[in-house]
């Protein structure tokens, strides 16, 4: 599982009438806002964390629930920690941390949320409807927002050249990535070495222009689409020093001609 989470900072501030951007919800009158992003590519799965809660907080029997945005589903709420309860709805559109024996619930910790996108998601995109609200046993809320879902892209795959053989100085370069997705391949310092474009089956090749250089480097592919972007693994390579020119023979014999005077 791809885990890209992040942390909510200021989780618990002073009530504002201030509206906030993007899936942030604006709070009503004596709320507080709750939010956090996370940068998930299709088919993954990856973590909104809310952390960092301070001040007067609700206790036993309360909640911290999430909603899941438009086409997300949560799978799960993986908190190992004492005195709370995790649960996820059926079909996966909302879950919710209960606090159960916690002496001081939600100070201190972190509470996780595992998010699902899914594989049709589109690079770039932000799906709304991401919120979070946590509430009293009686079910008033005190604190309201969102979280900000951007849909990733997947880290790019070298298949050619291989790791360990010995290479000439312009090999053929190849892998998968996201279709239609930029790839740039970069040395050890990440001078650029080619570019392509993946077709519709993911597929991309291309060759060094400058020829590489003798000796040993590396590789890496960063594929980018739609305002976003991801590094691949870096691939170790050696260069073989070109072939020594060879003297003319005569016969089969190694031949050796004087100077001109």
């Amino acid at each position: 599982m791809l885990t890209a989470a992040g942390l909510l900072a200021g989780a618990w501030p002073a009530a504002g009438p201030a509206a906030a951007a993007d899936d942030r919800a604006a709070p009503g009158h004596g709320a507080r806002v709750l939010w956090d992003e996370v940068t998930i590519p299709p088919g993954r799965e990856g973590v909104v964390e809310v952390a960092g809660l301070a001040g007067p907080l609700p206790g036993a029997g309360s909640t911290l629930t999430l909603t899941a945005p438009a086409g997300a589903r949560v799978t799960g709420v993986p908190l190992d920690a004492p005195g709370y309860r995790g649960s996820v709805a059926a079909g996966g559109r909302t879950a919710a941390y209960t606090a159960t024996s916690a002496e001081r619930p939600w100070h201190g910790g972190s509470f996780p949320f595992v998010l699902a996108v899914p594989a049709d998601a589109v690079p770039g995109t932000r799906p709304g409807g991401c919120a979070l609200r946590l509430a009293d046993a009686d079910g008033a809320v005190g604190a309201t927002g969102g979280c900000r879902v951007t849909v990733g892209v997947a880290e790019p795959v070298l298949t050619r050249p291989e790791s360990g053989v010995p290479l000439g100085p312009r090999p053929e370069i190849a892998g998968t990535a996201h279709p239609g997705a930029r790839v740039t391949v970069s040395d050890r310092d990440d001078g650029e070495v080619c570019t392509a474009t993946a077709e519709a089956d993911g597929r991309w090749n291309c060759t060094p222009g400058p020829a590489l250089p003798a000796g040993p480097n590396r590789l890496q592919a960063t594929a980018a689409l739609n305002g976003v972007s991801a590094a691949g693994e870096q691939i170790q390579i050696t260069v073989a020093d070109p072939a020594p020119a060879r003297q003319r023979t005569d016969h089969g014999r190694r031949t050796h001609r004087p100077p001109r005077q």
